[in-house]
């Protein structure tokens, strides 16, 4: 289980996964916002099901975006809380299996050099 977002600017999302042999079977969320929050999260667990732990690391908030034909500038953020929750989860997993958890590499802005959209 994982759980990204802020209740002051009105975007929570979790996520709940069901791993196996290191697979997602399967993986639902609970989202408290807009709509855009909601069809992120919707996205990003249709995404990661059936993909491997390190597959499911590698989704990005751009990918997310590209799957939902895109999002208003204004929405970006949801895109970035699904990748998010979609980490918190995994590390969640790993925490709870007293597994080694190596945090994804922050991005620390619009450097052109990762697939992240800012705002």
């Amino acid at each position: 289980v994982g759980q990204v977002g802020n209740a002051k600017c009105g975007d929570i999302m979790k996520m709940y996964m069901k791993i196996e042999d290191g697979v997602i079977v399967d993986c639902k969320f609970k989202t408290f916002g807009c709509g855009a929050a909601i069809a992120t999260s919707s996205m990003a667990t249709e995404m990661v099901k059936g993909k491997t732990i390190e597959e499911a690391r590698q989704l990005t908030n751009a990918a997310v975006m590209e799957a939902l034909d895109g999002l208003p500038p204004a929405k970006v953020h949801c895109s970035v809380l699904a990748e998010e929750a979609i980490e918190a989860a995994i590390e969640d997993y790993y925490k709870r299996n007293n597994l080694t958890y190596e945090p994804k590499k922050k991005c620390s802005g619009c450097c052109g050099s990762c697939d992240h959209h800012h705002e």
